[in-house]
């Protein structure tokens, strides 16, 4: 029983440093924190960076303690290699997922994906693309209601 107690509390004590060590840096033309609601509210080149991610919006609110995200006004979110664009996001950084909205574009080498939403998941690497999704991959072209693509492998699934 104490194994399982020291074990349980240490895992707490590492997740709740991981989430610690992501804060986020936060940079727009306008900055002001609402203490009523503990967000960020931004204006104006809004720029987040949470470790090597980032997002960029022309308006966008912030939960530092959630590393939650609201952003509208032309977004991109990117990591490494990974772009996408899109009219508006959600991003839930401690799940680690982000929801793109509205003239979602990812590009890569050699691949662009067009569609209405998105919902990429970091863990999995996994991008779920709905609704009038567009395909162009290395000279071809499809299109699909629904498609799932693994960012990782370069394959869709």
């Amino acid at each position: 029983m104490r194994s399982r107690i020291l074990v349980s509390t240490i895992l707490v004590l590492v997740l709740l440093t991981g989430v610690a060590l992501a804060k986020p840096v936060v940079n727009a033309d306008r900055t002001y924190f609402d203490i009523n609601t503990g967000l960020y509210v931004l204006n104006g080149n809004v720029r987040i960076e949470v470790s090597n991610r980032v997002v960029t919006a022309g308006q966008a609110k912030v939960n530092p303690a959630t590393l939650e995200v609201w952003g509208s006004g032309g977004i991109t979110v990117t990591q490494d290699d990974i772009y996408f664009t899109g009219d508006s996001v959600y991003v839930y950084g401690i799940k680690d997922r982000a929801k793109i909205d509205g003239g979602v574009n990812l590009s890569r080498n050699g691949l662009t994906i067009t569609a209405d939403s998105v919902d990429f998941n970091w863990r999995t690497r996994i991008a779920v693309f709905n609704g009038n999704v567009q395909v162009s991959q290395d000279g071809g072209n499809w299109s699909a209601n629904s498609v799932s693509y693994n960012v990782d492998s370069n394959n869709f699934l």
